[in-house]
């Protein structure tokens, strides 16, 4: 499949957090105010997450977020398409009270009816789902939404919402999880790169998706991307604590290193 062409020139982004998402600054007002202590706590664990989970329901779901976590996944988002209102919703906080301990953050998949009745951190949106600006109205200022994106002009739009927190870039690879969605190759993840260095001051974080796995890795961190979103490497392993924690030793081998880390 031919690679998606690579964008020529950064984009400035504003600093994560630098001030409530959807509000506007006039003429005359002194400068925008901080986020609140519970989003900017928030901002602060994602500008350092590398590893990010998805996975539908499973038995103690709780007590399985929590362990991954503690091994080093930094995101746990539930992924379980058909599910009902309540058991989704008691899932969620399940998920929420199992992960806050060890320090990561719980998300929701497309559903920001869901995450303004629950405690989850974070509400990711598909391109055909609620637009952002609307979702953070359901939702409010301090919840983090993520934005998928699946070619260079979703890419940039998102790059410049200020309602969009963090994006996500694939699926590099064809994958089960989303079936009829063809590869977008490497290329789009160095155009990411070039766009939003990893961890570079003011740039947003964004996480590749699609295949990635301890095989795949070496290949999407060559592109210069350092965050990454796993599916069946860590739910499908007979050991998942233990794949988390060897794929956050490797990511945590790239990129500037962080003080105290």
């Amino acid at each position: 499949m031919a690679e998606q062409p690579v964008a020529e020139q950064p984009v400035g982004a504003r600093p994560v957090g630098a001030r409530p998402v959807g509000t506007r600054i006039g003429a005359g007002q002194p400068g925008p105010p901080q986020p609140s202590p519970a989003r900017a706590a928030r901002l602060s664990r994602l500008a350092r997450a590398r590893l990010y989970l998805c996975t539908e329901r499973r038995e103690n779901f709780g007590e399985f977020a929590g362990l991954v976590v503690t091994a080093g996944v930094d995101i746990v988002q539930l992924r379980h398409k058909g599910l009902e209102w309540r058991p989704e919703r008691a899932l969620l906080d399940e998920l929420a009270a199992g992960v806050a301990p060890a320090g990561g953050l719980s998300a929701a998949n497309d559903r920001a009816d869901l995450v303004s009745a629950s405690g989850v951190d974070v509400l990711h949106l598909g391109q055909d789902d609620i637009p952002p600006a609307l979702a953070r109205r359901f939702v409010g200022a301090d919840v983090l939404l993520g934005l998928s994106t699946h070619d260079p002009a979703q890419l940039r739009a998102a790059i410049a919402d200020p309602d969009v927190d963090y994006f996500c870039v694939g699926p590099v690879w064809p994958t089960p999880t989303k079936p009829g969605r063809p590869g977008v190759g490497l290329g789009l993840l160095r155009a990411a790169a070039a766009l939003a260095p990893p961890f570079a001051d003011g740039a947003k974080p964004w996480f590749v998706t699609g295949g990635v796995s301890p095989e795949t890795l070496d290949d999407v961190q060559a592109t210069g991307a350092r965050r990454i979103v796993v599916v069946r490497a860590i739910t499908g392993a007979a050991n998942p604590a233990a794949v988390a924690a060897a794929l956050a030793r490797r990511l945590a081998g790239q990129g500037p290193q962080v003080a105290g880390s």
